[in-house]
């Protein structure tokens, strides 16, 4: 019976987990980016701000938009940090941003509400980010 329960439980945590996974037309950007950070900041406390405070503030005003901070281990970007942004289609990327790359008036409105998250991080470096987006086949 306690094996029942056991597997039962992890067959329900195993749909949870794995049922959020990306679906044919989602928007993936992919972003290398490179961080300069201010005198006696490491980069793991760089790391850490950015994942505990930006990103819960930018996905809390861009709706439909999830982000994944990465840090490279193995080849090209070897110790270089990364972020993986999905949306749900191209279209909701294009709510806020132009062809060219630029903020649309609703992605000038979201930098508005996270400026002061970002003003904070600005105070432990500064980002320049490579990018490209990807949809799901």
């Amino acid at each position: 019976m306690k094996k029942l329960i056991f597997l039962t439980g992890l067959f329900l945590f195993t749909g949870i987990t794995f049922g959020q996974g990306l679906q044919k037309g989602n928007l993936i950007g992919t972003h290398v980016v490179t961080v300069s950070l201010m005198p006696g900041v490491t980069m793991e406390k760089f790391m850490d701000f950015y994942k505990t405070k930006v990103i819960p503030e930018i996905e809390k005003n861009t709706p439909n938009m999830k982000e994944y901070l990465l840090k490279g281990i193995r080849g090209e970007n070897k110790d270089s940090f990364g972020a993986i942004v999905v949306f749900k289609s191209s279209q909701e990327r294009d709510k806020y941003y132009n062809a060219d790359g630029s903020d649309t008036e609703l992605g000038k409105s979201v930098n508005a509400k996270v400026k002061p998250v970002m003003d904070e991080l600005g105070k432990l470096g500064t980002i320049t980010s490579k990018y490209t987006d990807w949809i799901v086949q």
